[in-house]
């Protein structure tokens, strides 16, 4: 165990550290799944000592920051919000834990990651594309592809969490995440071919793994939805929202229980246990994380009250979240998600929208049309947010 000093600096700073390393470790420990990495599941250990010492710092500046009622309650609520990111990044190191004892996961599993709503790939940067020698914020990556480096393997070392100063060499391998329509434009920016899509291969005598796959699959997605989606509720004091956190925590418990079940019966068809380790711990590593983001949405909806600064912290990440209005004549009404190719102009990610004046769409598929008056919920980069905002605008059909 290291020893914590405590260093003079604003909770909001610590906040803002807090929320970006637990979003990074939850990418990396799903990654060191994908490429059977103890590298990167090592990353994932060592950012939890850093988010050990955020936690610490953040509560000695609660304290000393609240000097009346008023102030302390104002701080409950962040505290809360710390913890939340704190309980994602133990549930992250924990998993990274598993892949460094050796811990096996099935083929299948590895194969149906890339089926996710937010995906991980590998990929190698080819002399002379058009990502040799710029820097991440010159090719604005995500806003050109929707997809985002999250860590950058030179040589033997690595850059886990590049920032938009950061250089891209040929033979770079990338490690990127975000919606699976970007794959194709971030590999012809690196000049390389995507790999050819694999069919999940057959179960042998666990004929019925799909479905559990499947599950874990649906958790992560929800998981992800949930943060998104408390972190809306508190920046736009939406009940709604916060309503719908709630939900999908009711709807992962429930398939937890039924992956339960499932694991019970495939333990006595399956002659290796063992691969069934590595599954045990991915549902409560979702559900973890959904338990983390009703923290967060429970703020609101206990009445906590929730300081200007929270918004602060928001914008400063290294994701943001946005909302827009879509105007008559402008060039995203009356098209379809997929007809806009929203998530590769852009790169955000559509969390949520509101049709009229309590109707909500969460999770929006991309045959999903817009109309006129919508409101769109999405998360991404400022420069994506930038383009979000031309396409939501009369002016720039």
């Amino acid at each position: 165990m290291m020893e914590v000093e405590y260093q003079p600096t604003s909770l909001k700073d610590v906040l803002v550290e807090m929320k970006d390393i637990s979003e990074l470790m939850v990418d990396l420990a799903y990654s060191a799944i994908l490429f059977e990495s103890r590298e990167i599941a090592g990353e994932v250990e060592n950012l939890e000592e850093i988010m050990n010492r955020h936690v610490y710092q953040a509560r000695i500046s609660a304290m000393l920051g609240a000097r009346r009622v008023e102030e302390a309650e104002a701080m409950s609520g962040l505290l809360q919000i710390a913890e939340s990111a704190e309980r994602i990044a133990n549930s992250a190191a924990d998993v990274a834990r598993l892949v460094l004892k050796g811990a096996k996961f099935p083929q299948k599993l590895r194969e149906a990651l890339p089926e996710a709503e937010e995906v991980t790939i590998r990929l190698e940067v080819a002399a002379g594309s058009a990502l040799d020698g710029r820097r991440l914020g010159e090719v604005k990556l995500q806003s050109r592809s929707g997809m985002r480096v999250i860590a950058i393997r030179r040589g033997n070392g690595w850059i886990y969490d590049p920032d938009k100063h950061s250089v891209i060499r040929s033979g770079d391998i990338l490690l990127a995440k975000g919606i699976g329509a970007g794959m194709a434009p971030i590999h012809e920016m690196a000049g390389t071919s995507p790999e050819p899509h694999r069919e999940w291969s057959h179960a042998g005598v666990v004929d019925d793994l799909d479905r559990a796959v499947a599950l874990i699959i649906e958790m992560k997605n929800l998981s992800e939805l949930a943060v998104g989606l408390a972190y809306t509720a508190l920046l736009f004091t939406n009940e709604d929202l916060a309503e719908e956190v709630v939900n999908l925590d009711g709807q992962m418990e429930d398939m937890r229980y039924q992956f339960d079940l499932w694991v019970l019966g495939a333990a006595k068809r399956i002659e290796n246990v063992e691969y069934l380790r590595g599954l045990l711990y991915l549902p409560p590593f979702a559900e973890t994380i959904g338990g983390a983001a009703l923290g967060i949405a429970d703020v609101l909806l206990r009445e906590i009250e929730i300081p200007p600064v929270f918004r602060m912290i928001v914008r400063e990440s290294d994701e943001i979240i946005t909302r827009f209005a879509v105007a008559a004549g402008s060039g995203l009404a009356g098209r379809s998600l997929r007809e806009a190719s929203l998530g590769t102009v852009t790169g955000m990610v559509v969390l949520a929208i509101r049709r009229g004046a309590d109707r909500w769409i969460y999770r929006p598929g991309r045959d999903e049309r817009l109309n006129p008056g919508d409101l769109i919920i999405a998360k991404g980069r400022r420069d994506g947010e930038e383009r979000l905002a031309l396409l939501c605008s009369p002016e720039n059909r």
